[in-house]
């Protein structure tokens, strides 16, 4: 090999040994190591490729136009999976919240108005009194009451006019009402009807609906936003409805009234307007509960309600559901969250244990009590305590949530139990869902404890949070693999899938 001694990369340059000696700390070494270079030659034949030259290295000028269609089709199939993505999304089917009147929103609560009335004129604050629990129902989410009692089976409806006794304070709690942001409505159930608009000398018997047509007219002047009938009543026709409907759209004024049926066969008679192809009723009042002289046991009430959650959505007319017979006070509050859960808006009867303004004096009168009636009364309290904050939940809940005020309904049946003395099972089950979010309310009325089974909800979310229960004890977060239901209790929960909370 050939060593290069002229300046350039891996040599010493000439100053650097005349000077080695006398200039040494001015010496410097341009490389430590020498490497071979290429012969004059081949660093004169050396040319940078050409265009074609790189080309042809690269795989000619068909790699570039592949280059080109690879990118073309990258981003030709981005775009196709976005639109695909978008198409998905507005083509799936997906929850419309239907605008909703104001009886379908409305938690019913029937009330006496003569026995409030008679505990008004005892107390020392009379109308105060009154005032004050139509405040505070309204407070637990009550949007309408229904007036029941004001007519004798055998007084028309006419009776109660301005100079009857009774109507300044009927008025009043019309009024009253009103101002608390309530609904009334007056209800007609077992009033004759027919002998009111026949009754009477000098009649215009050409019209016997003539006097009804008055005290319809007499009603809605004070107030009233609605009338309630029963399908039992001899005055349950289409042409009576006809009527009621014509004044009713006649008065018109502000607020939408309705006509409600209590429906006490078991099959309602389906009443349309001949003119038009609509309903003439808009809410059809159901009891769960067949009405019986007796207390019903638990198999009964457990029959009957689940005949009404198999066909809980039969009906094209917006239902309401009040208890309706007579069942054990074990049931009372799973009763209650079944009112509430169900399809339709619930008609809650008037009761002292969710009425807190009853309870004030009876809260007094315990503590003046011996301590040996203590514990008794104190157990009463609490299970009103517990009444109330279940009452208020529930209300609560409906109103904010989706799902149990208009979503869907989904009856979960349990396996057949395996006693041989239980032909149906004590527990039941039914699903409301909205979108992505779904309640679950169980139901257990039997006297014994009840084991979820993940066999029968393979499908639903494991995980869930509880929403109300019977005895408002249960708290926080839970998991269906481990839910054990306790004789007569009813709880809703909240589903959601694992580790995400809606």
């Amino acid at each position: 090999m050939t060593l290069n001694t002229g300046p350039g990369y891996g040599s010493l340059s000439a100053p650097y040994f005349s000077n080695s000696v006398s200039g040494a700390e001015h010496s410097t070494e341009a490389a430590p190591l020498l490497i071979p270079e290429q012969e004059e030659g081949e660093r004169a034949g050396w040319r940078p490729l050409t265009r074609e030259q790189l080309e042809e290295a690269a795989g000619g000028p068909g790699w570039r136009k592949f280059r080109f269609y690879l990118v073309l089709l990258f981003w030709f199939t981005w775009m196709a999976l976005l639109g695909t993505a978008v198409a998905i999304l507005i083509m799936a089917p997906k929850p419309v919240a239907q605008p909703l009147k104001w009886w379908q929103k409305s938690l019913f609560y029937q009330l006496q108005p003569q026995l409030q009335m008679e505990a008004a004129l005892e107390g020392s604050g009379k109308t105060s009194a009154l005032h004050e629990k139509l405040s505070y129902l309204r407070s637990l989410g009550v949007g309408a009451l229904i007036l029941e009692g004001l007519f004798g089976t055998e007084v028309n409806i006419t009776a109660i006019v301005k100079g009857s006794t009774t109507f300044p304070m009927i008025q009043y709690l019309i009024q009253e009402g009103n101002k608390a942001d309530l609904k009334v409505v007056i209800d007609f159930c077992d009033v004759d009807l027919v002998e009111a608009q026949t009754e009477g000398k000098g009649t215009d018997n050409s019209n016997p609906l003539a006097k009804v047509k008055d005290a319809l007219w007499f009603w809605l002047a004070q107030g009233v936003a609605g009338f309630t009938i029963c399908d039992t009543d001899d005055a349950y026709s289409e042409k009576t409805l006809e009527e009621w409907r014509v004044i009713l759209k006649e008065f018109n004024a502000g607020v939408e009234s309705i006509i409600l049926v209590k429906q006490r066969r078991d099959t309602l008679i389906p009443l349309k307007s001949s003119n038009v192809n609509t309903s003439l009723v808009d809410v059809v009042i159901k009891s769960i509960l067949p009405v019986l002289p007796h207390i019903l046991s638990g198999q009964e009430v457990s029959s009957a309600i689940e005949t009404h959650l198999y066909r809980a959505e039969s009906s094209g007319i917006w239902n309401s559901w009040m208890v309706g017979g007579r069942a054990s006070d074990e049931l009372k509050n799973l009763l209650l969250v079944l009112l509430m859960t169900l399809p339709g808006s619930p008609a809650v009867e008037d009761d002292s244990d969710v009425d807190q303004t009853k309870n004030i004096a009876l809260s007094l009168a315990v503590v003046r009590k011996n301590s040996d009636a203590d514990s008794d009364s104190l157990e009463k309290q609490k299970s009103r305590r517990v009444a109330q904050a279940l009452f208020s939940s529930l209300s609560q809940s409906r109103a904010r949530e989706e799902a149990l005020l208009y979503g869907s309904f989904s009856f979960l049946p349990f396996p057949s139990s395996n006693s041989t003395f239980s032909p149906r099972p004590s527990a039941l089950a039914f699903l409301r869902s909205w979108g992505c979010v779904h309640f679950l309310i169980l139901l257990n009325i039997g006297v014994e404890p009840h084991t979820l089974d993940p066999v029968w909800f393979p499908s639903l979310p494991e995980a869930g949070v509880f929403v109300a229960s019977t005895g408002m004890d249960r708290l926080g977060a839970t998991s269906l693999n481990n839910l054990v239901l306790q004789p007569y209790e009813a709880i809703v929960i909240k589903l959601f899938e694992a580790g995400a909370y809606s």
